[in-house]
C-alpha cells in the first residue's frame, strides 16, 4: 500500500523531448519547477529573464503537452492520464488561489491530477513511476474523496437533527461559531452563518427575521464564491479546455472567465457584506435587494455552466 510517486521531469523528457530541451537541459533557455502534490503547481521562468507570462509560447506549449501526459500505474500496469483539470492565473483568481500581496508566490498554472498520483520533480533521484509505502493518501486535489470533509456541531443553539446535507466550506465555521457565542469583531468573514443547523434564537434577529431569504442567499453565495462551488468547478472545466486548445481558443475562453470572475467578485462582495451586517451589526436584510442578488448569482452560475459545456 502506498501513493504512486511520479517524476515529472523524467516523464516530460521521455514523452516530450522537445519540451525537455526547452526546459530541462543544462543549456535550456527556460526552466520549470514544481511544488510536488497531487495537484502540483508549476513555476515557469526564463533563465535571467524572470517568470514566463501566461501567453508565452513556451508556457502554452507545456500546458498543452501536460493535457496528454501519461504514466504507467505500478499497481495495475495500465497507462493512466495524469491530468484531470488545469487552471492558469486567470482561473486561479476564480478559485481564490491568486495573491496580490506577494506576486512571486503565484504559480504559472496548477495541474489538478489523477488522485492516485503524487507528482513531483524533487528529489531528482525519484523513479519515473513507483510506489511510496510511507504515504497512503493524497491531498490538495478536487476529487470528492479528497475535497469532502465532515464538520460536527453540538451545544446550546445547535439543532439536534443528525447529519444534514447543507453545503458549506471551511470559511463558514468561524462566523457560525461567533454567532453562537454572541461575539463580533471588525473582520469580515468570507463565509456565512450556517443558519440551517441553528435554532433561530441562537443568532441575530436581523438575520432570523429574514430566515428563508437569508438561507437562499447564503446557499447561492457559496455556490458562487466558494472554490468548490459550482462557479469555480465550471470555470475550471472551461479553463482546462482553454489551456488544451490553440491560442485563439485560449484567448477567447480565458477572457470569458476573467469577465465572469470580475462580475462574481463584485456581487459576492455585496452579498458577503449584507450577510455579515445582518449577522453581526443588526442591519436587517433588504428582501428586495437580496432576491435581486439571488437572481444575479443564478445568472452568473448559468453562464459559467454554459462556458464549461464542451
Amino acid at each position: 500500500m502506498g501513493e504512486i510517486d511520479v517524476n515529472i521531469d523524467k516523464l516530460v523528457t521521455k514523452q516530450f523531448p522537445a519540451l525537455a530541451a526547452l526546459f530541462l537541459g543544462s543549456t535550456s533557455p527556460d526552466v520549470f519547477t514544481v511544488h510536488g502534490d497531487d495537484a502540483p503547481t508549476f513555476y515557469l521562468a526564463n533563465f535571467g529573464g524572470g517568470p514566463l507570462s501566461q501567453t508565452d509560447p513556451a508556457t502554452r506549449e507545456l500546458e498543452r503537452a501536460l493535457t496528454s501526459l501519461t504514466a504507467v500505474n505500478p499497481y495495475t500496469g495500465a497507462t493512466d492520464h495524469l491530468l484531470v483539470q488545469m487552471g492558469d492565473q486567470t482561473e486561479m483568481k476564480a478559485l481564490h488561489m491568486f495573491t496580490t500581496g506577494d506576486p512571486a508566490r503565484n504559480p504559472t498554472f496548477v495541474m489538478f491530477g489523477n488522485p492516485n498520483y503524487y507528482i513531483t520533480d524533487f528529489p531528482s533521484s525519484i523513479c519515473e513511476t513507483c510506489i511510496e509505502p510511507a504515504y497512503a493518501w493524497n491531498h490538495g486535489d478536487i476529487q470528492p474523496e479528497i475535497a469532502n470533509t465532515w464538520f460536527g456541531m453540538a451545544g446550546p443553539g445547535v439543532r439536534r437533527q443528525g447529519a444534514t446535507a447543507v453545503w458549506t466550506d471551511h470559511t463558514d465555521v468561524r462566523p457560525t461559531m461567533l454567532a453562537l457565542l454572541g461575539l463580533a469583531d471588525s473582520y469580515q468573514s468570507d463565509g456565512r452563518v450556517v443558519t440551517e443547523v441553528l435554532y433561530p434564537y441562537a443568532y441575530a434577529a436581523a438575520l432570523s427575521g429574514h430566515r428563508a431569504t437569508a438561507q437562499r442567499l447564503g446557499a447561492i453565495y457559496k455556490q458562487l464564491n466558494a472554490p468548490f462551488g459550482a462557479f469555480g468547478m465550471d470555470t475550471l472545466a472551461a479553463s482546462t479546455r482553454a489551456l488544451a486548445g490553440d491560442d485563439a481558443t485560449y484567448t477567447t475562453i480565458a477572457g470569458q472567465i476573467a469577465n465572469l470572475t470580475g462580475q462574481r467578485d463584485a456581487l459576492a462582495a455585496l452579498i458577503r457584506g449584507a450577510l455579515d451586517n445582518a449577522a453581526f451589526h443588526r442591519v436587517a436584510l433588504d428582501e428586495h435587494l437580496a432576491k435581486s442578488w439571488i437572481a444575479q448569482a443564478q445568472s452568473l452560475l448559468d453562464q459559467a455552466a454554459a462556458l464549461a459545456a464542451p
